[in-house]
């Protein structure tokens, strides 16, 4: 019998290497959303007119933190640890392809 079912769960979980200035980087935990290849291929087209907090939010569900997930806290972060939005995009980008080519 398969180990693999047809439909993906609807989230997953993985840490994100938060780089910080002047010092290493630091793995989060964060929970992303599922999308199939072409809510994915949609999403990335989408994300040329919205913010980085929008975007992020497209892709998160939770996160490690104390603080609640929530717009203002998502742009606090951003704006404390500016790569954090590419490195967000890169590996929920790269989790869901590599989850492709795995399977």
């Amino acid at each position: 019998m398969a180990k693999l079912s047809l439909i993906a769960d609807p989230t997953f979980t993985v840490k994100v290497r938060i780089p910080v200035a002047g010092g290493e980087p630091s793995d989060v935990e964060m929970t992303f959303k599922h999308r199939t290849k072409s809510a994915l291929e949609l999403f990335i087209k989408s994300r040329a007119g919205r913010s980085d907090v929008e975007s992020f939010l497209e892709m998160v569900s939770g996160w490690e933190f104390e603080e609640e997930l929530n717009p203002a806290s998502v742009e606090l972060l951003l704006q404390n640890y500016m790569g954090t939005a590419l490195a967000t995009y890169r590996t929920y980008v790269d989790e869901l392809v590599q989850a492709k080519l795995k399977n």
